[in-house]
């Protein structure tokens, strides 16, 4: 990845796009559908053959405050909460700017998503997620990044977006005043074509898939599974560094507490919600799950076998039948039923005698309403009973949340704190809103970046061009 000085003579275009958006995730396709409709020309370069990005692998969930969804099931929000609960959870670490813009515009987004682009979401009801106040998760029907990515995919077919597949950006061209000029990218053929634009925005993603930056940044998790895209190699952090643009947060990634391994099968965090616990290969628990799946991750693996199992009961796995990957996890028999705490204990390798201290603990947990030693504290319609259910799991990271750092516009600024001329980024490129590690991940902080400082973004950038 290279940024390279500018000159007309020696590096003629061979075409003229007014807005490039390199990457087709979340990010890049409702970026694009938001600049559409300003009625510029504009193209999203996808270095895959058929795009994927990050968002094809998530549970496709995004968070918005105030939505016409929330207040049609009875559920009262605003943003003001949703602001609370993102910087309580990181710590007051994030720029609260882009925290109260993320919140403002979030239920504008997904209405319009909703109305304008036929995206089919509903809210996710039944349990909150760790760290929310109200229940404001919206997804598609089957609750997965595979239906988000197809519908929006239509979306942008539909309205008309060009997507460039197979064109992997490898350099882009700057001036003397630090305009991005065009971009050249290559075919898998090895041809090397060239686009120049009036505004170029970034949207492909972090660099969980680049070691070299994993074992500089985050050591705690360079042996980890990496359940990210695997075009996410850091291309944001790199041109930036040489573009001399301000890098925030390196060191923030979203990691996850519940990968089934195999078949690598994400599995969602509603089990510890709704009353589940993880237990090691040692028959204990060791960690408070409701904290969240984010910091999870980095206990899970320090488990001494690195795996732990998800232990909950039959109430729970009717809840999880409407999950989509759960369905798919059931498929390849990494669900596990037992109709005893005995049978569980036999079949899971674990001890019986401290298993049955364990659910003890619980419920004395439950009754005298109090924490347990590890900070939870469970509720007495969520104590676990016979028959139970396992699944083997590992941690795992999944993308990054560092990059560079933005104005509440998407405009990309400088290390010296100047707005760049004409780049923009959003999603994962961006710094985003979870702080400096892991713990400050709120569930869904990566696709509400995503998407609606994605559709800021956008906008931004068409306004930018037609000014």
């Amino acid at each position: 990845m290279t940024v390279i000085a500018f000159d007309e003579v020696q590096h003629p275009f061979e075409v003229r796009i007014p807005l490039v958006i390199i990457g087709a995730g979340a990010c890049g396709l409702v970026a694009a559908l938001a600049a559409k409709e300003l009625g510029i020309e504009l193209v999203v370069l996808e270095r895959d053959n058929t795009p994927r990005g990050s968002t094809f692998m998530s549970s496709g969930f995004i968070p918005a405050a105030n939505t016409r969804f929330q207040t049609a099931a009875g559920v009262v929000d605003s943003p003001g909460l949703m602001v609370d609960d993102i910087q309580h959870k990181n710590h007051n670490e994030a720029d609260p700017s882009i925290v109260q813009v993320l919140a403002d515009q979030s239920a504008r987004v997904i209405e319009w998503l909703a109305d304008q682009h036929k995206i089919p979401f509903e809210l996710v009801q039944g349990f909150l997620y760790p760290g929310h106040s109200q229940m404001r998760m919206h997804s598609t029907p089957r609750r997965t990044g595979q239906e988000l990515m197809s519908t929006l995919l239509n979306a942008a077919a539909e309205a008309g977006v060009d997507i460039l597949t197979n064109a992997h950006v490898t350099a882009l061209y700057v001036d003397a005043q630090s305009c991005i000029q065009g971009v050249s990218y290559q075919q898998p053929d090895g041809q090397v074509e060239t686009i120049g634009c009036d505004a170029l925005l970034l949207a492909c993603n972090g660099y969980g898939g680049n070691k070299a930056l994993v074992d500089k940044y985050l050591p705690q998790m360079n042996k980890a599974l990496y359940y990210g895209h695997e075009g996410n190699q850091g291309d944001a952090v790199i041109w930036g560094e040489q573009l001399g643009a301000s890098l925030m947060d390196l060191t923030a990634f979203q990691g996850h507490g519940s990968l089934a391994d195999p078949p690598q099968t994400l599995i969602s965090w509603a089990v510890m919600m709704q009353g589940g616990v993880q237990v090691n290969t040692d028959t204990e628990r060791f960690a408070d799950e409701n904290q969240g799946y984010s910091e999870a991750a980095a206990k899970v693996l320090a488990q001494p076998t690195g795996y732990v199992f998800n232990i909950y009961d039959e109430r729970i796995h009717q809840t999880l039948l409407a999950f989509e990957d759960y369905q798919n996890a059931l498929t390849t028999k990494s669900v596990k039923s037992f109709a005893s705490r005995a049978e569980l204990a036999t079949g899971l390798g674990l001890d019986d005698t401290k298993l049955e201290q364990m659910f003890a603990l619980m419920t004395q947990s439950s009754e005298a309403a109090e924490p347990d030693a590890l900070g939870r504290t469970f509720v007495p319609e969520q104590q676990l009973v016979a028959p139970f259910y396992a699944i083997k799991v590992t941690g795992a990271l999944f993308h990054t949340q560092g990059g560079l750092e933005i104005d509440t516009a998407g405009r990309v600024l400088s290390a010296t704190g100047d707005v760049m001329p004409n780049l923009f980024a959003a999603g994962g490129a961006a710094r985003g809103v979870s702080g400096s590690n892991d713990t400050g991940y709120l569930s869904g902080n990566g696709l509400l970046h995503a998407v609606v400082l994605g559709a800021i973004a956008g906008e931004c950038a068409a306004k930018k061009v037609l000014s």
